[in-house]
């Protein structure tokens, strides 16, 4: 198996009190993950750690084979940035842009032409039913539709891994079946690995491993 992102005892404390304790965690190529529990179970906490955005108060995470700890604050910012796609709970779409450019941000970031960039964006956004709303603004896109741009957003530059925290919440099921089919296909296709918090049972039905937190404990599900 082919481990692109693993952890090894990963502590994180917010004063004193213990948001993760030791998680080991390890995600190969093309695998989608999905971590569910309640909420304030340590879940998210986790998922930055996992994705660099926090560093643990004790233990590892590495990418390819390379620790966080190792990297400058500039050399981790450029592998989010380059490497790493976000789904964050609430879109987080910039206002000032359009939808199109909003997709579109992260190859124009990596200094790619706005013509190939809005035609990359313009593709995941047809495929996740907003092809229409492209020079739309954010104010004018409902809950739901924000939270398609914003996974069209962290698609569009190939990452090797794709973090998403709760990706689905505002959407119905049409439109959560539609992102879920898009984070599968990049997985199956071109060997993106995907880690979901989720505590929706069917959302983490359709991973190929699932994690369960609890009280800042990660315990991996047993298929039986």
């Amino acid at each position: 198996m082919d481990v692109i992102l693993r952890a090894r005892g990963v502590d994180l404390l917010y004063g004193s009190q213990r948001a993760v304790r030791g998680a080991d965690f390890a995600l190969c190529r093309g695998e989608v993950a999905a971590v569910m529990g309640a909420s304030g179970s340590g879940k998210s906490s986790l998922l930055y750690c996992l994705a660099g955005v926090l560093a643990p108060s004790k233990g590892a995470v590495s990418f390819e084979g390379v620790a966080f700890s190792g990297l400058s604050d500039d050399a981790l910012s450029t592998l989010r940035r380059e490497r790493f796609g976000f789904v964050f709970q609430y879109g987080e779409l910039l206002p000032e842009l359009t939808v199109e450019e909003n997709a579109a941000l992260p190859l124009r970031l990596a200094g790619q032409r706005k013509a190939p960039a809005h035609a990359a964006a313009g593709e995941v956004l047809e495929r996740l039913g907003l092809g229409e709303l492209k020079q739309w603004r954010p104010s004018q896109v409902s809950g739901g539709q924000s939270q398609r741009v914003a996974v069209a957003r962290a698609l569009v530059h190939r990452p090797a891994v794709v973090f998403a925290d709760e990706p689905t919440g505002a959407l119905d099921s049409a439109n959560a079946a539609a992102v879920l089919e898009e984070f599968l296909r990049l997985a199956r296709s071109q060997g993106t690995a995907v880690v979901i918090v989720t505590h929706d049972a069917d959302v983490a039905a359709h991973a190929d491993s699932q994690y369960t937190m609890t009280d800042g404990v990660l315990t991996q599900r047993v298929a039986v």
